[in-house]
């Protein structure tokens, strides 16, 4: 019968760790802004600032220095999403072994380039961590590699667990809990190992995503369960199953758990961000995103709290994403479905009572709108909060003010893809005319557009979404009577906003213009 390491074992082990050949002792900082608003102390353990922008490289160090010369002569074999195929290739690299990294289809290029940029030697299987790992076992018996497990092994859990030797080091002061994000369960069994043995008064929480929560599920059930599938946003903890051993210490060493969302991920980014002015990846924000919901449900002040930044390997072109969701996550942003009467005035007047909603004035973010009715206008419309809940108090202020309002804060649908969506050809846009304006991107100067139009011209078309800038790209339909040329060039001059003309423009015709408009 297998022996399991006890707790003082993995102190022994975590202490006589082999890690800084590689790996540097990153600092642990105070996120000012963030603790300010929480009304607590929060510390950011800056393993994002490793070699290979990740913690991982620590226990696959530590793994392959306690191999044989024969083991390291044959060459080494991983399964890995992105962070621990780096370490596995860059201590392969110091150590001048082979490294094959077997890697999900689904890992972001940035990671997939580090690694060969290291010597590795990629192998691309799955869609997922477990598919990868099926793939390098087979590779591993075929060509006698030795497997070095990203999680589920004793010495890749130790090395790991010096996170939190050198957390419990830089702060010797009150410390309430570390926040972890959890895979496969390597980083919170090393860390709890070491935490419960040194402090056991120090929680330890594990965090994981609402679409990979492997480990929380597991310790619920009591036993390992496989999750038929997983999220690929958080890649780097995208694990289906997690270890045996892993299991076996999170279940008797973790002292809770808390499962976050997307975009409360990206609010976190978007806060670790604005303390450090650094990108951390998804999961490397998770235990930022929990400690914020932790702090909300537990109404805690003058705690504090460690959160572990466990890696920053991140396409740039996901930051798009990012930065759409941050403002819904963090609630800072509400979108509505309003129904407006389709007549003259109707589109003013709602601006109008959005300048004077309860709670002072607020920026329009977004504004899409088609006409396809010649009844009612359905308006998609994102309004910057003040805080969270507050969307469904300003829907019922809409409602009570004559327009008809759908929260969709919390509508999956409408943030991924209506929003996007709204609008096409109609057969109601008589003598349309469109134009991409440059907005200045303050208070009032949709009004002021709509001021200066004449009132018997209609907005058929109207789409605008914020996008961070001094100045907001607007697109506009207007239905203008041909009459009406030498008065509507008038409009344009006073009003005095750049423009281009798009009424001729191609696509505007295959897509949005129906063939019997004139």
């Amino acid at each position: 019968m297998k022996k399991h390491l006890q707790p003082e074992d993995y102190l022994k082990k975590i202490l006589t760790a082999r890690v800084y050949d590689v790996a540097v002792e990153t600092p642990l900082e105070a996120a000012r802004n963030l603790s300010r608003r929480l009304h607590n102390k929060v510390l950011l353990k800056r393993e994002d600032q490793q070699p290979v922008f990740s913690f991982k490289l620590r226990g696959a160090y530590n793994k392959m220095a306690h191999l044989s010369p024969e083991q390291l002569q044959r060459g080494v074999i991983c399964a890995s999403a992105g962070n621990h195929a780096q370490g596995v290739a860059l201590a392969a690299h110091r150590m001048g072994a082979r490294a094959v990294i077997v890697m999900p289809v689904t890992t972001p290029q940035v990671k997939v380039d580090a690694v060969k940029a290291l010597g590795g030697e990629v192998v691309l299987h799955g869609d997922s961590y477990s598919d990868a790992a099926e793939q390098a076992k087979a590779l591993c018996e075929r060509d006698q590699l030795t497997f070095v497990h990203p999680f589920d092994d004793p010495d890749v859990i130790a090395g790991q667990g010096t996170i939190a030797m050198e957390i419990l080091r830089q702060h010797q002061g009150p410390l309430d809990a570390v926040f972890v994000a959890i895979g496969g369960g390597g980083l919170i069994s090393g860390v709890a190992a070491y935490i419960k043995s040194v402090r056991p008064e120090v929680k330890v929480i594990g965090v994981q995503m609402s679409d990979s929560d492997a480990m929380a599920r597991s310790v619920q059930a009591n036993k390992r369960v496989t999750l038929g599938d997983v999220g690929l946003f958080a890649d780097g903890t995208a694990v289906k199953l997690v270890g045996e051993e892993t299991f076996r210490l999170a279940r008797e060493l973790v002292d809770g758990y808390v499962v976050v969302d997307t975009d409360a991920v990206c609010a976190a980014i978007k806060d670790v961000f604005v303390d450090t002015r650094s990108i951390v990846e998804p999961s490397g924000a998770m235990a930022v995103a929990a400690i914020k919901q932790y702090v909300a449900e537990h109404k805690t002040r003058g705690a504090t709290y460690a959160a572990i930044l466990c890696g920053a390997n991140m396409n740039f072109d996901r930051l798009r994403f990012v930065a759409e969701r941050a403002e819904v996550g963090e609630e800072r942003e509400a979108l509505f479905a309003i129904t407006i009467p389709e007549e003259r005035g109707a589109f003013r007047r709602l601006i109008e009572l959005i300048g004077t909603l309860p709670g002072g004035p607020r920026n329009v973010t977004e504004f899409n709108y088609r006409i396809s009715d010649a009844n009612q206008a359905h308006v998609f419309v994102g309004l910057t909060t003040h805080g969270k809940g507050e969307s469904v108090r300003l829907a019922a202020n809409f409602t009570k003010q004559g327009f008809q309002a759908l929260d969709l804060t919390h509508d999956e649908l409408a943030k991924e893809h209506i929003r996007h969506m709204v609008g096409g050809p109609s057969p109601l846009a008589q003598d349309e005319r469109l134009l991409r304006f440059v907005f200045p991107e303050r208070p009032g100067a949709l009004l002021k557009f709509l001021s200066h139009m004449r009132p018997s011209w209609n907005i058929s078309l109207f789409h605008y979404r914020n996008q961070g800038a001094d100045y907001g790209r607007t697109l506009v339909g207007l239905q203008v009577p041909r009459g009406d040329s030498k008065a509507f060039q008038a409009f344009l001059d006073t009003l005095g906003y750049p423009y281009v003309e798009e009424t001729a423009n191609p696509v505007y015709q295959l897509f949005l213009r129906t063939g019997g408009a004139a």
